[in-house]
């Protein structure tokens, strides 16, 4: 027994560790070798300029669990009663592990399979609401996003000043209308959409893609039918698509709003709503950029945005801007995991 109780902190050690060690590479990856930065000695910070930016997040933050804390509670039968503490807990843990694995995969593939797992072992609902929640709080982001930069895109005026980045943005927001089209199909359509994944999946098959296609079909089928339980009870709460649409659009709008006051702390000098759109553009580029986090293809294109600033000054900026944007989830990330472990640890001395 006592080998095995060392087994787990062990490797929540190591968990943590391989993180550090994450970090520093991608740090290293992405802002090494940037001989041209200023000394940081001599970096004129406004710093004060940087609350806005750090209540920005806090408030998007916000939103983002809020979104989960509604849909939680709209979901629970009267067996399911949380607390309202337990509630905002869950949310909490459901929004900043899902980023984290989001961060740490390629093309963010990670966030939803975990945040599923998570909502099955520790939410205490049904296994439907269990997965519906983190599936539609995806496609809400997304569409959330898809109405803030059309929207911001129409209105502005980026699109004749950089043609180039405006093609590549439109591309992007194609992909970010995928999975809600697709859920979208899975819910209304779900043998139609049956149909047409069973095609694709038999055209991977003879290209050998998919190695098992008996497999791949059992599995279509059951996920298919899931999906589409799963959204429709989100969907027939009475005003929670809405609530979780509006919520969603705050979350990015007030994200895309971070680099205007970064720019600001750091000395430049641009106007807030061509930042604004600019970090939309930018963002939906780089969606569809198969690496954790976007890494590498985010800081190359995000030097669109922050060119107003001196090319010393870029560097410290830039790495500001990603603190908010990635770095914070892979450190809050593995600090949630040991939260974890001890209050599993604590539950289980009070049980002896």
């Amino acid at each position: 027994m006592a080998k095995k109780s060392w087994k787990k902190p062990v490797g929540i050690l190591a968990f943590v560790l391989l993180n550090v060690v994450v970090i520093a590479a991608t740090a290293i990856n992405e802002f090494g070798g940037s001989e041209s930065a200023a000394n940081l000695k001599e970096v004129e910070l406004k710093w004060w300029l940087l609350l806005p930016a750090i209540l920005v997040f806090m408030l998007a933050t916000l939103a983002n669990v809020l979104k989960y804390v509604l849909m939680i509670i709209r979901s629970e039968s009267r067996d399911e009663r949380h607390t309202l503490p337990e509630v905002w807990k869950i949310a909490w843990r459901v929004v900043m592990l899902g980023k984290y694995y989001d961060n740490v995969t390629p093309a963010a593939i990670g966030g939803q399979p975990f945040q599923i797992y998570y909502m099955r072992k520790n939410s205490g609902l049904a296994a439907g609401h269990a997965t519906s929640i983190p599936i539609f709080g995806m496609v809400a982001g997304q569409i959330g996003f898809l109405v803030v930069a059309i929207t911001a895109f129409l209105i502005s005026g980026i699109t004749m000043k950089n043609p180039a980045l405006m093609t590549l943005a439109w591309v992007g927001l194609l992909f970010y209308a995928f999975w809600p089209v697709m859920i979208a199909g899975i819910s209304f359509f779900p043998k139609q959409t049956t149909q047409f994944l069973q095609f694709l999946t038999k055209v991977l098959a003879k290209i050998r893609v998919v190695k098992n296609r008996e497999d791949a079909l059992k599995k279509i089928e059951s996920e298919v039918t899931e999906y589409a339980k799963s959204v429709k009870m989100i969907l027939k709460t009475r005003g929670l698509f809405f609530q979780t649409i509006i919520l969603s659009a705050c979350y990015q709008a007030l994200m895309a709003a971070i680099p205007f006051f970064v720019l600001l702390a750091f000395g430049g000098n641009v106007g807030f709503f061509e930042c604004f759109t600019t970090t939309l553009a930018v963002t939906s580029a780089v969606y569809f950029v198969p690496t954790p986090g976007n890494a590498g293809a985010a800081e190359g294109t995000f030097y669109v945005v922050f060119s107003a600033l001196s090319q010393g000054y870029i560097f410290w900026a830039m790495l500001t801007w990603r603190f908010f944007s990635y770095y914070v989830y892979i450190l809050v990330g593995p600090l949630i995991y040991l939260r974890m472990h001890w209050e599993k640890k604590h539950d289980t001395k009070k049980l002896h």
